[in-house]
C-alpha cells in the first residue's frame, strides 16, 4: 500500500517572520487610531474639531508630494533604509502629538507624519519587490493584507478598552502605544534583507535608468495604463468606507447598525480567507491579469445587486440587513481575488533600478481616488442613491478589460506567476534602452486599510 506523498511545505525567504510580524505590529497600532479619526486628534491636541478637521485636510494633500522624493529614495538607498526612516518619523509624530496643543505645532506634526504616511505604502512595495519574487510576492501580498485587517481590527478593540477605562487620559496612552508599534515594526524589520542588489548596483554605477528618473516613470505607456486600471479600482475600494454607510441611512433607510456589522464581516472575511484564496488563486495557475479582471467583475456584481436593492428597497429589516451582508461578502470577495494579484502585478511590472520611482507614481492612484471618491460619491447621491454603483459598474468593468488588453505589452513575469526573472548580472547591471522600456512596462498596494475615507482627508498609517 503506497503513502501518499506530502507536498513539500514552501520554503520561506530570509526575515519573512520577521517581516509578518513587523507588518501586524504596525497595523494594530495604527488600528488604535484609525477608527477614531478626528475625535483621536481633537482628544489628543485639545483643538476643535474644525480646526483639527482643516489641517489634517491640508496636510494630507501637501503630504502627497513625498510619494516621489520616498520614490527617488527607494532607488538610491534601497527600500528598508527609506522604510526604517519612515517608521521613526510617523512614530515621532504620534510621540508629539499629546504636546501639540497649539496649532502651528500641531500643523508641524502633522505635516511630518501625513509625508510618512503618504510615502510608506510605496516604499513597503518595494521591499516585497526586493526580498521575493515570483509567487513568492503574491503569498507576501496575501499575508500582508490579510494581517492588515486582522491587525486593525485588534487594534481598535485594544482602543476601545483602553479608553474605556482610562477616559480622556486614554487617547494619550494610545497615541502612544502607536508610536511604540512603529519602533517595535522598525526593530523588526532591521533584520530583513533584499535578496539582490540591483538597484544598489546601478545607482554606483551611474546607469541610465537612475538618472532617467520620473522621466522614464511617465513615458511608460503600459505602465500608465497600469496606474490608471488601479485608479478606477481603488474606487471601488473606498466604496465600502465612504458609500455603504452613505447609501443605508440616506437611500435605503436601514438601521445604521447594518453598517459595522458589515465592516466587521469584511474585515474577518479578509483576515481569515486572505491567504487561503490567493493560494488557490495561484494554484490554478491564472495570470494576474486575469485574476486582476475577476477582482474588478466581482466588484462590479457586488454594485449591481446594491442597484437592484436600492430599486427594490425591502421593507423588512431583517430581509434588508441579509441582503446587503450577502452583498458585503461578495464586495470582500472581490477585494479577496484582486488585491494581492494587482499587487504583485504592480511590483513584478516595475524595473528593478527605477522600482521606487514607479511605485510611487502608480500609489499616487490610490491616494486620488481616496481625495476624490468623498465628494464624487456625495455629489451623484444627491441626485439619485444608485447613480454611484452604476458609475462603480462602469469602472469596474472598464478597469477588467483595459487590464486583460495590457498583458500584450507588460512583461511576461508580471503577467505570469510562473515566469522567471532574469537573473541579476554579478557585477554590474545593464540599463535597458528606451524601445525596451516602452516595450516592457511597468508599475503597487494595496489601497491600506488604514486610509481614512471620510470627506475629511486625513493622515493614513499605511492597503
Amino acid at each position: 500500500m503506497r503513502t501518499p506523498r506530502r507536498r513539500p511545505r514552501p520554503q520561506r525567504i530570509a526575515g519573512e517572520r520577521r517581516m509578518l510580524v513587523a507588518m501586524a505590529v504596525d497595523a494594530t497600532g495604527s488600528g488604535m487610531y484609525v477608527p477614531f479619526s478626528l475625535v483621536f486628534f481633537h482628544h489628543v491636541t485639545g483643538l476643535p474639531f474644525a480646526t483639527v478637521g482643516l489641517v489634517l485636510t491640508v496636510v494630507g494633500l501637501i503630504g502627497l508630494g513625498a510619494l516621489p522624493v520616498a520614490g527617488a529614495a527607494v532607488d538610491r538607498y534601497g527600500a528598508q533604509r527609506v522604510q526604517l526612516l519612515l517608521y521613526g518619523v510617523r512614530g515621532t509624530g504620534f510621540l508629539l502629538y499629546p504636546f501639540a496643543h497649539a496649532l502651528p505645532a500641531f500643523a508641524l506634526v502633522a505635516l511630518a507624519t501625513a509625508f510618512g504616511d503618504r510615502a510608506f505604502p510605496a516604499v513597503q512595495q518595494s521591499l516585497i519587490g526586493e526580498v521575493a519574487q515570483g509567487a513568492d510576492r503574491d503569498r507576501l501580498q496575501a499575508s500582508s493584507r490579510a494581517l492588515r485587517n486582522g491587525g486593525l481590527g485588534a487594534g481598535s478593540l485594544l482602543a476601545s478598552l483602553v479608553i474605556g477605562f482610562a477616559g480622556g487620559a486614554g487617547f494619550t496612552a494610545v497615541a502612544w502605544a502607536n508610536a511604540a508599534s512603529f519602533a517595535l515594526a522598525a526593530l523588526l524589520m532591521r533584520g530583513v534583507r533584499g535578496v539582490r542588489g540591483e538597484r544598489r548596483v546601478a545607482a554606483g554605477t551611474g546607469a541610465a535608468p537612475a538618472a532617467a528618473g520620473y522621466r522614464q516613470v511617465f513615458g511608460d505607456r503600459p505602465f500608465l495604463g497600469l496606474t490608471a486600471v488601479n485608479f478606477l479600482n481603488a474606487l471601488s475600494y473606498s466604496a465600502l468606507s465612504v458609500l455603504f454607510p452613505l447609501y443605508i441611512a440616506t437611500w435605503l433607510h436601514g438601521p445604521q447598525a447594518i453598517t459595522g456589522t458589515a465592516f466587521t464581516l469584511n474585515t474577518v472575511m479578509c483576515a481569515a480567507g486572505g491567504v487561503v484564496v490567493a493560494a488557490r488563486v495561484r494554484a490554478r495557475g491564472a495570470r494576474r491579469t486575469r485574476t486582476t479582471a475577476l477582482g474588478s467583475l466581482l466588484f462590479a456584481a457586488s454594485f449591481a445587486a446594491q442597484v437592484v436593492l436600492g430599486t427594490v428597497r425591502p421593507g423588512s429589516g431583517l430581509v434588508l440587513g441579509g441582503a446587503l451582508l450577502v452583498i458585503v461578502a461578495l464586495y470582500t470577495l472581490g477585494e479577496l481575488v484582486h488585491s494581492p494579484a494587482a499587487g504583485a502585478l504592480s511590483v513584478a511590472a516595475a524595473p528593478e533600478a527605477l522600482r521606487g520611482r514607479y511605485l510611487a507614481a502608480y500609489q499616487l492612484s490610490w491616494s486620488l481616488a481616496a481625495a476624490l471618491a468623498p465628494s464624487l460619491f456625495t455629489a451623484l447621491m444627491s441626485v439619485d442613491g444608485r447613480l454611484p454603483w452604476g458609475l462603480l459598474i462602469a469602472t469596474s468593468l472598464l478597469a477588467a478589460a483595459v487590464v486583460v488588453r495590457l498583458e500584450r505589452t507588460l512583461p511576461a513575469v508580471a503577467v505570469r506567476v510562473d515566469a522567471r526573472e532574469p537573473a541579476p548580472a554579478s557585477t554590474s547591471v545593464k540599463a535597458p534602452d528606451a524601445s525596451a522600456v516602452s516595450a516592457a512596462p511597468c508599475a503597487p498596494i494595496v489601497l491600506d486599510r488604514g486610509t481614512a475615507t471620510t470627506p475629511v482627508a486625513l493622515p493614513t498609517a499605511a492597503r
